[in-house]
């Protein structure tokens, strides 16, 4: 860990410039507080502390999180896909935040087809000629991380290649040692934002960004995807080829469809929308609850139609995991808010989640038994697991926990597909849908293979335990006779009264030294000592004007503080 920390700030001291224009933007939308509260402000320029902001709107009108969205979207592809990841994930921000951060568009300009050309080239190692007969120089899609071009293999079939953007990497990695940086010292010196530990949001942005930008796992992800789905008539999975995909290229058939969103063509091309809405929402909890593996993003832009009602999902980049251990928690939770009983949920809910200091278990089960009075006596038809699932991660937020990622993928995809049911079909209900894949995992989960492959794997753990036990108990007495083992102890929140203590105590000192020259030149004159200029020691008047100078130096620094 410390020599990751090590790398990110060598990082980021090499982009000093990159730094610079991040703190200067920040300081434009009224950031200036935290800037000089982490000490930074040395690092933007003076003149930029006079000039004009010069947002659209006037940013006294703006809240902080208006302000930071914008701030965003000026930085660039980094910190728009960061906001636009952090959008869905209310149980690490704040939710208005997240709400806010939804709206971070990722409309970039396209880059020329000639950088497109040259990266094809240099990922398949031969001509483009060689791999497509033809090859459509502008995009039909554009976004911060590549762009989309229209093409057909020389084999004849009609694709969409992928063409990562150029110099995107370096870009993603400078922003990524420079974000890490500010993450640390946000927890270092604001106390009231540790609670969010930044540094943990920025790790875990950096294990998504480093996946989407690795095509071949996306690659891997459909071909996953199609596998699980394969014999299934209701769904149609594109095709990847591999011979013309690598990290920064993919390529795939290209699919012409309907979204799921444009009712007035899919009514006007005779689809069935009931049957649309309710064969996506069987997928979808297919996906979740027998195979674990699910497409994380099923917003109606990724959701297209073809004839006789197919679904085809698009762009695999974020995809969910949800193993045997979550499902079961998943269905306990939906056991006891069957049966009324907060302690089932109280309990699944506590083995999902993750927490830096434990809530209080008594306040928390108060929240969940408010949140079970507010939907448990609605009718049926009224009922939304959008609305369930968003309440109860607005309880775990306001607790201090966190949602592993996969089960807030699992929330947000279900709650879109959910979006998309109601919009086809106004009666749609998923409450019904929901109950006989419950049923399903229940039913699994009780069979005795299930008990026994569950009792077998625990008690290989143990044994494994067991066994190696011996050898550190052996290992924990040589280490405590060589005077290895140390008790450490790790104060927390005193950081900044430690930094005020050691400012104060520098400004004491240098007072000190200036006093003390002031004193010695006092006496150098007063014993006439050494040659003189106007009637005075020469070796007194340096002193004293080297004491002015240092005390004017002192008195600068302390009015620039604000503090006086």
């Amino acid at each position: 860990m410390q020599l990751r920390k090590l790398s990110f700030l060598t990082h980021t001291y090499k982009n000093i410039g990159r730094y610079r224009q991040i703190l200067t933007v920040l300081f434009k939308y009224g950031y200036e507080g935290i800037i000089d509260r982490l000490n930074l402000g040395r690092y933007i320029e003076v003149g930029m502390r006079l000039v004009s902001r010069g947002p659209t709107e006037p940013i006294e009108i703006l809240n902080n999180y208006e302000r930071l969205r914008m701030a965003f979207e000026e930085l660039g592809p980094t910190f728009v896909k960061m906001g636009q990841i952090l959008s869905t994930r209310p149980d690490l921000i704040p939710i208005d935040l997240a709400q806010e951060l939804s709206k971070l568009q990722d409309n970039v300009p396209p880059f020329p087809f000639d950088d497109a050309r040259r990266i094809i080239e240099e990922e398949l190692r031969q001509p483009l000629e060689d791999v497509y007969a033809r090859f459509d120089e502008e995009p039909i899609a554009a976004a911060s991380i590549g762009q989309v071009h229209r093409a057909a293999l020389i084999t004849g079939e009609e694709v969409a290649v992928k063409v990562q953007r150029p110099g995107i990497r370096k870009m993603i990695a400078e922003d990524l040692a420079i974000l890490y940086h500010l993450a640390l010292l946000l927890e270092r010196y604001i106390e009231e934002l540790r609670l969010y530990r930044p540094t943990l949001i920025v790790e875990e942005f950096a294990r998504t960004i480093r996946r989407e930008i690795n095509f071949n796992v996306e690659a891997s992800y459909a071909e996953r995807f199609a596998r699980q789905f394969r014999g299934n008539p209701n769904i149609y999975v594109p095709r990847v080829f591999r011979h013309a995909t690598t990290e920064r290229l993919l390529t795939m058939e290209y699919i012409e469809g309907i979204k799921a969103s444009d009712i007035a063509r899919l009514e006007a091309e005779g689809y069935d929308r009931k049957v649309i809405a309710s064969r996506g929402t069987d997928l979808i909890l297919e996906q979740v609850f027998i195979h674990g593996f699910f497409h994380a993003d099923p917003h109606p832009g990724n959701v297209f139609i073809l004839p006789g009602n197919v679904i085809c999902n698009l762009d695999f980049g974020m995809m969910g995991h949800l193993d045997d251990h979550y499902r079961d928690l998943f269905s306990d939770i939906i056991i006891g808010y069957a049966r009324r009983d907060v302690n089932i949920i109280a309990e699944a809910v506590m083995e999902i989640v993750e927490w830096v200091e434990r809530p209080n278990r008594r306040a928390f089960e108060r929240d969940l038994m408010t949140f079970m009075d507010l939907h448990l006596y609605k009718p049926l038809k009224e009922l939304r697991v959008g609305d369930i699932m968003n309440d109860l991660v607005d309880i775990i937020s306001r607790h201090q926990l966190r949602l592993p990622p996969d089960i807030f993928l699992m929330i947000k995809a279900l709650s879109q597909v959910e979006s998309i049911g109601l919009v086809l079909d106004p009666d749609f209900d998923m409450t019904v849908k929901v109950r006989p894949f419950i049923k399903r995992v229940l039913q699994e989960k009780y069979q005795p293979r299930r008990l026994l492959k569950r009792l077998y794997g625990e008690s290989e753990a143990f044994l494994g335990n067991l066994k190696a036990l011996p050898a550190d108990l052996l290992e924990t007495m040589s280490l405590l006779r060589e005077g290895k083992i140390r008790l450490a102890f790790e104060h927390r929140g005193l950081e900044r009264f430690i930094y005020e203590l050691n400012r104060a105590s520098n400004r004491l000192s240098f007072a000190l030294i200036i006093a003390a020259i002031i004193i010695g030149s006092s006496l150098v004159i007063t014993a006439d000592i050494g040659p003189s200029l106007f009637g005075y020691p020469v070796l007194g008047l340096l002193g004293f004007c080297f004491a002015g100078i240092l005390g004017v130096g002192l008195l600068i620094f302390i009015i620039r503080s604000g503090i006086l």
